[in-house]
Parts: structure tokens; C-alpha cells; sequence
């Protein structure tokens, strides 16, 4: 276990594995970060580095969680000053229900969780808010759009030309929405394009080592940090092993 990520500290720690034994790594998952591709370059020079699927897909469903905040601000903004006009012409404020009973700040906060789900997943009472948002809001269906159909191209490609083919399709489809958010998203997979095709070859993932340290983070945050390393660690190891 080594602490921090500093590339140089966790470079020194891995070179005192032997070479050899360094070389017969092949593949290497990783995100984005500058400092763990240097690390995989300088530590393993024969694997073949490839972005994790799910850090690039987690970005597009941050933009499209940005696009629903900067509405939901907006809504409140309306909300306040509609409350504030009223109060001021001795008028009381009637709350404006939509369809499926919520107020507009509701039906923009309570989207937050269908807009990571596919629409396959999504329970009935998602699905009217969803119409509801999508109506109201077509930026945000359009957005959600584009999120879903980077997740297709992952989840439905097996050939790494035909994903080439569909992730220049996505990319065109991104520039004439218009979102800068989405922008930005193509631009850095402009950049990491070639470790990102990689996953295409035998679609590895980090999935398992992420979701181990989701839990151990959880385990963490249940007892507020953690005093004694060892104990900790020997009870990690009894639980999770």
C-alpha cells in the first residue's frame, strides 16, 4: 500500500519489483490523470494502457447533471421571486403543481437519479418525470441523449474500427449540440483516443478495484476516519477477503 499518488513515490515503490517480472504486465486500466499514466509508462513499459470505460462515461453524466443544476437554480431563482412578488401585493403564493404533483424545484431535483439510469431501468413514476423534464427542458433530454449513446457505444462495440467509426459519430453529433460541458468531454477524448480505443481489444476495466475501494471507503466512514493502520487493515482483510 503506498500513500498518496505523487508519480514519484508510487514509481520508486513499484521499480523495486524486478524488471522481468514488471515486463510480463500487458494491459494497464486507468482514468485520465497525467500522473498515473506516467506511472504506468515509467513502471511497466510493455503494457498497454487503456482509460477505463466508466471514467469516460462518468464525465458525460456530470454534464449532464451540470445542464439539470443550472436549470434547477434557475427554477428556484423564478420560485423565489414569484413568493416575493406575491408577498409584496398582499397576495398569497399558489404553488404551480405539474402533472405528476411536483412543483418545478422538485420535478429538476428529483430527476437527478433517472438521468444516470438507462430508460430500459427506469420505474414508472421516473418515467412520467422524465416526459415531464424532457418536455420542459429538451437541452436536458438532448444532453441525456449523448450521455446514453457513449454507454451504448461501450456496452454494444466489440471491434475496435467499428467504435473508431462510432465515437467520430458521437464526437460530430456532440459539436453541433452545442454544449460546452459535452465540448470539453470530446476534446479530452480527443486527447486519450488511443488508450481509450484499447479497451476495445479485450473491454478491461477497473471496475472490481473501484468498487473494492468504494467499500472500503464506506467501511472508513462508518467509524470516522481510522486511528490504528494495522487493526484496520487486519479487519479489512477478515471481512473483504
Amino acid at each position: 500500500m503506498i500513500n498518496g499518488t505523487k508519480s514519484e513515490n508510487v514509481i520508486e515503490v513499484l521499480r523495486k519489483i524486478p524488471v522481468a517480472k514488471r515486463n510480463k504486465v500487458k494491459e494497464v486500466t486507468l482514468d485520465m490523470a497525467g500522473n498515473m499514466g506516467l506511472i504506468v509508462t515509467r513502471s511497466f513499459p510493455k503494457a498497454v494502457k487503456v482509460t477505463d470505460r466508466f471514467h469516460v462515461q462518468q464525465l458525460a453524466t456530470e454534464a449532464v447533471q451540470e445542464i439539470r443544476i443550472k436549470h434547477r437554480w434557475e427554477a428556484i431563482d423564478q420560485e423565489n421571486d414569484a413568493i416575493e412578488l406575491a408577498k409584496n401585493k398582499g397576495e398569497k403564493y399558489n404553488l404551480i403543481l405539474l402533472e405528476n404533483g411536483d412543483t418545478l424545484k422538485q420535478l429538476l431535483a428529483r430527476s437527478r437519479y433517472l438521468l444516470y439510469k438507462n430508460p430500459a431501468n427506469w420505474t414508472q413514476s421516473q418515467r412520467l418525470r422524465a416526459m415531464i423534464l424532457f418536455d420542459r427542458y429538451p437541452d436536458i433530454e438532448k444532453a441525456y441523449k449523448l450521455s446514453q449513446k457513449l454507454s451504448w457505444i461501450f456496452e454494444k462495440t466489440d471491434d475496435k474500427t467499428v467504435a473508431l467509426t462510432r465515437l467520430a459519430q458521437w464526437y460530430e453529433a456532440v459539436s453541433q449540440a452545442g454544449f460546452k460541458s459535452f465540448n470539453t468531454i470530446a476534446r479530452t477524448m480527443s486527447t486519450h483516443y488511443q488508450t481509450i480505443l484499447n479497451y476495445f481489444d479485450n473491454r478491461s476495466t477497473n471496475a472490481a478495484a473501484e468498487s473494492f475501494n468504494a467499500k472500503i471507503k464506506a467501511f472508513r466512514a462508518q467509524f470516522r476516519g481510522v486511528r490504528n493502520i494495522s487493526f484496520f487493515l487486519f479487519r479489512l482483510t477478515n471481512i473483504f477477503a
